[in-house]
């Protein structure tokens, strides 16, 4: 659980007691909430803020193994836009055209 800072643990009995207010003031006060049923994870409880921070390292985690992987497997090639454009059956003109049309 490296991505929680220094969770609690509480157990789904301790947490039911304490009630939802208390666990959401908890969460919002920082602290990452673990929820247990028979000393096992079953739910986590952090802050929304928190969450959009777990987001932000997970897509940027993505784009590192994405980077990490192109420059693994780069060759150097490079495809120019008129080739793809040709292979789909257009030319910056057909597909100037179609912008157009749609107005």
């Amino acid at each position: 659980m490296a991505l929680l800072h220094d969770p609690h643990q509480v157990s789904v009995t301790e947490a039911a007691q304490r009630g939802v207010a208390g666990l959401v003031a908890e969460a919002e006060a920082g602290a990452d909430l673990v929820v247990t049923r028979r000393h096992q994870p079953v739910a986590v409880l952090v802050s929304f803020q928190r969450l959009e921070q777990i987001d932000t390292v997970i897509s940027d985690l993505h784009d590192l193994a994405l980077v990490l992987a192109r420059s693994a497997t780069d060759t150097g090639h490079r495809t120019s836009i008129d080739d793809v454009l040709t292979a789909f059956g257009h030319t910056r003109d057909s597909l100037a055209s179609l912008e157009d049309d749609e107005h």
